[in-house]
């Protein structure tokens, strides 16, 4: 069986403890994952979490934010999918529009035009009009919205246990088996 090959990009919203959660989910399994990260995800990376992306967990490679000849930028270069974690409003509405401002937006209109899976956990509150239109444009267009929205039917005892669920729902959306996750209904 092959193995599952995915990107993950980092924009600037809140939200980097589900960053490190998922990333040490898939470090559980035989998946490769490649990176990019904003100037602003390195800023609140930094501020939330004290790491820079270098130092985050299973990321095998990474790729400037600028640099529009990475294999990202081209449909050609074999993704199964990609999540924008955290992702802001501005990258929502440059995927919706179409714009390719950074390597992040690239790479996600390349996996909206193979259709491949995208998902776009989208982080602001409260949202506005021009907010939910976007989010509308981009399901679309084929992209799945999936907001860092825990699950607190497992009892998490603490943020971390929190952001583990949300990973797993993530995990799901990308196709992805998390070993000994927690599922609904399910003997723990």
């Amino acid at each position: 069986m092959k193995r599952k090959k995915i990107l993950i990009g980092i924009t600037g919203a809140t939200g980097m403890l589900f960053v490190r959660s998922f990333l040490e989910e898939l470090g559980k399994i035989e998946v490769t994952v490649h990176g990019v990260c904003s100037s602003s995800g390195r800023q609140v990376l930094e501020m939330e979490q004290d790491l820079t992306p270098e130092e985050l967990p299973t990321v095998s490679r990474w790729f400037a934010e600028k640099d529009f000849a990475a294999p990202p930028s081209s449909g050609s270069s074999y993704y199964d999918g990609m999540v924008v974690l955290p992702c802001t409003m501005g990258t929502l509405g440059s995927i919706a529009n179409g714009l390719s401002i950074n390597l992040i937006h690239r790479a996600a209109d390349v996996m909206l035009k193979e259709r491949r899976t995208l998902v776009l956990a989208v982080r602001e509150t409260p949202l506005n009009r021009t907010h939910l239109q976007n989010m509308l444009h981009v399901h679309e267009a084929g992209a799945i919205i999936c907001p860092p929205m825990p699950g607190y039917y497992h009892r998490p005892k603490n943020l971390d246990e929190a952001a583990q669920t949300y990973s797993w729902r993530l995990a799901d959306q990308l196709g992805i088996d998390i070993p000994k996750r927690k599922r609904w209904g399910e003997p723990s």
